[in-house]
């Protein structure tokens, strides 16, 4: 029996960038999302570790250590393999190490796009989340970004495939998005 080919859309970009949302709309259209950012939570959980920013990156940040800068990657490829169907979307690359993998694993049925907004734009929308590791100054938003950066994030974004970018409103940047995945995945209606 042949192997089922999985195309798998990427989305990576800066903190509050609109990953999130992007990838709520695709729930909305049918498509699974395999969020990285769960695989932190859920190693946060089984240590019993309170959700906040400095955990999470401590985490994040101890598993490419122990790991490889590829361990989010690793882990998710898993649950994509899992998902009955010929499309997924995966939320939240943190580092060109994660998309080597990805690609090492897909090949050309993997494709990266970039979500941009401005940092005064996200720093307001991060505010408004409500999530707990998003409880942060303007300068720990800041540090957060460097250290998603130490692990490959911006290199990761100058090799996307697409550039979505995300400075109007809610609305308009839902529509983008809608826009981009029935376009070009033509698996929605």
């Amino acid at each position: 029996m042949a192997a089922r080919k999985i195309q798998v859309l990427a989305f990576v970009g800066a903190p509050a960038a609109g990953k999130s949302e992007a990838a709520s709309i695709a729930v909305e259209l049918c498509i699974p999302v395999v969020t990285m950012g769960d695989e932190i939570r859920k190693e946060l959980k089984e240590r019993g570790m309170p959700l906040n920013d400095e955990n999470a990156g401590r985490v994040a940040t101890e598993l490419r250590e122990r790991e490889g800068m590829d361990a989010i990657a690793k882990r998710c490829i898993q649950r994509i393999q899992e998902i009955d169907t010929g499309v997924v979307l995966v939320d939240g690359i943190r580092g060109i190490a994660e998309v080597e993998r990805f690609k090492e694993e897909f090949g050309d049925d993997f494709l990266l796009v970039c979500i941009e907004a401005p940092l005064d734009v996200r720093y307001e929308r991060i505010k408004s989340r409500g999530r707990g590791d998003d409880l942060l100054s303007l300068e720990e938003f800041k540090r957060r970004e460097e250290r998603e950066n130490s692990w490959g994030m911006d290199a990761a974004m100058e090799i996307a495939s697409r550039v979505l970018k995300n400075e109007n409103s809610l609305e308009q940047f839902k529509a983008d998005i809608k826009f981009f995945l029935e376009h070009y995945y033509h698996c929605v209606s």
